[in-house]
């Protein structure tokens, strides 16, 4: 098939819009376990708790660990996570009356120490809990970050889940991938396509 000269421009991609290649399991703005405005949202800070979180997931994101060693009916394989007690702060997000999104409350964990979001709560318009999210999190030494190397959205409803960063045998992110601002243009797009 040969490509086509036209650009068109790609549909927007923002809050309850399905995140691709996720099944309807996750919409755009859990990615990173939140990504995006925040103005759909009331945001309350619910105070400081301790809880068991994934953290220091080395096990999990190790290089002789395949991906067949970490799927499993369910959940994901639990020999290879770990969790650890942290203080986490607490965050409410609850949807703005008049606003559509198909998460009426959310609640984050976000870890005192590093700032990264942990693990979240989805609930339904009904109130009921309809899906969990956890960030199983490393430290990139060579960068310095401690950023996600697996997420996990679990769906209660659909009895699925959802794995995110599955890359176990690829290399490690690039973080500094050399990209130029002129890059992000659609004279650029136009030169980057393929027939």
């Amino acid at each position: 098939m040969t490509g086509s000269r036209r650009l068109r421009r790609s549909p927007n991609l923002a809050y309850e819009t399905d995140l691709p290649n996720s099944s309807s399991l996750r919409s755009v703005d859990q990615k990173d376990m939140y990504n995006g405005a925040p103005n759909q949202y009331d945001w309350e800070l619910k105070g400081k708790r301790e809880l068991f979180v994934p953290y220091n997931a080395y096990k999990l994101h190790g290089p002789e660990i395949e991906a067949d060693d970490v799927i499993r009916p369910g959940h994901i394989n639990q020999q290879l996570t770990r969790y650890e007690l942290h203080r986490v702060w607490v965050v409410e997000a609850k949807r703005r009356t008049g606003i559509s999104h198909i998460y009426d409350r959310r609640v984050f964990y976000v870890d005192e120490d590093s700032w990264q979001i942990l693990a979240s709560e989805e609930y339904d318009a009904e109130g009921n809990l309809w899906r969990v999210s956890e960030a199983h999190n490393i430290s990139y030494y060579s960068e310095p970050v401690f950023w996600t190397t697996m997420e996990m959205t679990y769906d209660l409803k659909a009895e699925r889940y959802y794995v995110d960063g599955l890359d176990n045998g690829f290399p490690a992110y690039d973080f500094a991938p050399g990209f130029r601002g002129n890059e992000f243009t659609a004279s650029a797009a136009r030169r980057a396509a393929r027939r």
